[in-house]
């Protein structure tokens, strides 16, 4: 097996001038910094008082694993002859708050809307979808299911 390593800063933003002294005088918000890229500044889960207008680990999560699932597509299609023009996913992470605010992620569906030429085989490209949780990084490190449900159209 062959290693390799990612790279991340995350700082915490929400200090309001009196650090964590109370429940209620820090902000839950940091950026995530990754050199040469734009920083990302996110924020809690609305759920919990976050800032809606920004990002949060659950939005980042399950974005993750759509555009892994999406890249290996394309990579597989490319590779026999299935031409795609336009792939969009909508994908929908479902999850659960236990009683003691501890939550997790139940499953997550990925809802691609797949253009691709016409006379294409849409078994064929129906198919690809089922090899890539063999190869997926992102779907192979997290605990729940990640099932696709894919749409195509012609173009």
């Amino acid at each position: 097996m062959k290693q390799h390593e990612y790279h991340s800063a995350v700082t915490w933003t929400g200090n309001l001038g009196t650090g964590t002294s109370g429940y209620r005088d820090f902000a839950r918000s940091w950026d995530i910094a990754v050199p040469g890229k734009p920083v990302v500044h996110c924020s809690n889960d609305p759920l919990l008082g976050g800032d809606p207008a920004k990002m949060n680990p659950e939005d980042l999560l399950l974005s993750s694993l759509s555009a892994c699932h999406m890249l290996w597509y394309l990579h597989y299609a490319s590779e026999e002859g299935i031409v795609v023009k336009a792939y969009h996913d909508t994908p929908v992470g479902m999850g659960e708050v236990g009683r003691k605010g501890a939550g997790r992620f139940l499953k997550a569906i990925l809802k691609p809307a797949i253009t691709v030429a016409p006379g294409t085989d849409i078994a064929a490209a129906t198919a690809i979808h089922h090899r890539i949780d063999e190869v997926c990084f992102i779907a192979r490190s997290v605990n729940f299911p990640v099932t696709c449900e894919p749409q195509f159209r012609f173009e």
